[in-house]
């Protein structure tokens, strides 16, 4: 057996998680391990094309889709966005990030698309929760994990901007919600739903043929169910088969909405990696794809959301390493984990894709044991 299989065996017999597929590609050769069950009752075991909730790993497709529209001139990067989100034309600011939600000024600028793409609208998550603006940004913003319990995007907009920006626009790195802005973006440019936006343009010509906004009744049967840490030890039942993925809901979440499986996120990894063709298609432009994988942070704007990225720059859609501060940590290794227990990465100077998938979900932005463990596992070439 091999040291993947072995670190994820040893995870599931702990009991942390009740299954695990975990992938390692370097170039054609690829390895991939399923180990476990679908569930804590053992009802079925984890296999390769088993279905999962993959989280905030939705983000760098979203991405890629609203990098199809710059390279196609519908959209250029530093255009405001307020034609096609107008509810946005004119954001106000908290005067400091620490002041209270009635002390507000005028934006200083339009949002723009860029903003959207590296996460610097002044919407989203710092380090640092207790921010007044940040509490209100709760009450818009929800666990994504339970996407049946968002409005349509129209009405979910009109919300959110009545919420202030924690930041002007441009000036900070804030987590999460520029994504979910990113798939209403496309939705409106293109004038048709996210989810058949990327389906035509993404997963039909991958291959992705399991990754969608929800899990029809006939593969449900290779859908995990969803768990989280008890409080008491032990896993709790989130989210069963036929629950919150059993339908398409009102707002499908461009930052973390998608389910997928192993082999059709390494499919979209794959794109990235050949600078954005598919056999002899092209989905993406080489430029698209290296905005997407550079780091577009300053110092300040990282240390800002250090309690998510932990040293890290961004991209668009995912975390880029600048440093090699750990193993793991490659100058370029592009990618991200999400919520639900689940963590996807391109190395693009070894041509290298790593995928953890489990169905434990996270209990803090930091990345737990077993996701830590996978990353030095599969940074040595001989695992």
């Amino acid at each position: 057996m091999s040291s993947l299989h072995d670190l994820l065996t040893t995870y599931v017999d702990k009991g942390t998680v009740p299954g695990a597929v975990g992938l390692v590609a370097r170039g054609d050769r690829v390895e991939v391990r399923a180990v476990g069950s679908v569930d804590v009752d053992g009802t079925a075991p984890m296999a390769r094309d088993t279905i999962f909730r993959i989280a905030s790993i939705t983000k760098p497709v979203t991405a890629a889709a609203v990098m199809m529209l710059v390279d196609e001139g519908r959209i250029a990067l530093e255009d405001p966005v307020d034609a096609w989100l107008p509810e946005l034309a004119k954001p106000m600011a908290v005067r400091t990030p620490t002041s209270p939600v009635d002390d507000l000024v005028p934006a200083t600028r339009p949002i723009t698309v860029a903003d959207l793409l590296s996460s610097r609208t002044g919407w989203g998550f710092p380090s640092d929760f207790s921010l007044p603006a940040v509490q209100r940004l709760f009450t818009v913003q929800k666990d994504g994990r339970e996407p049946q319990a968002y409005p349509p995007p129209d009405a979910w907009l009109t919300d959110l901007a009545r919420v202030p920006l924690l930041h002007q626009p441009g000036e900070a790195w804030l987590y999460g919600t520029s994504s979910d802005l990113q798939g209403i973006l496309v939705s409106r440019v293109a004038d048709r739903p996210l989810p058949e936006f990327l389906a035509e343009r993404i997963f039909e010509p991958l291959g992705m043929n399991d990754t969608d906004f929800e899990v029809p009744a006939a593969k449900r049967h290779r859908f995990t169910s969803a768990y989280r840490p008890a409080p008491g030890g032990g896993l709790e039942l989130a989210d069963t088969p036929d629950g919150q993925w059993a339908a398409v809901p009102a707002f499908p979440s461009g930052g973390g909405g998608l389910v997928s499986t192993a082999d059709d996120w390494l499919a979209f990894a794959r794109l990235l990696l050949a600078e954005g063709t598919t056999g002899d298609r092209r989905l993406l432009s080489a430029a698209a794809v290296r905005r997407m994988t550079t780091d577009h942070l300053t110092p300040a704007q990282r240390e800002i959301g250090s309690l998510f990225l932990e040293g890290q720059g961004w991209g668009y859609g995912a975390a880029v390493d600048i440093e090699p501060t750990s193993p793991w940590n490659v100058p370029g290794r592009y990618g991200w984990t999400g919520g639900t227990g689940t963590t996807g990465h391109i190395i693009p100077s070894t041509n290298t894709v790593t995928l953890l998938l489990t169905q434990v979900a996270m209990e803090s932005p930091a990345p737990p044991p077993v996701m830590r463990d996978f990353w030095r596992c599969t940074a040595d070439p001989r695992a």
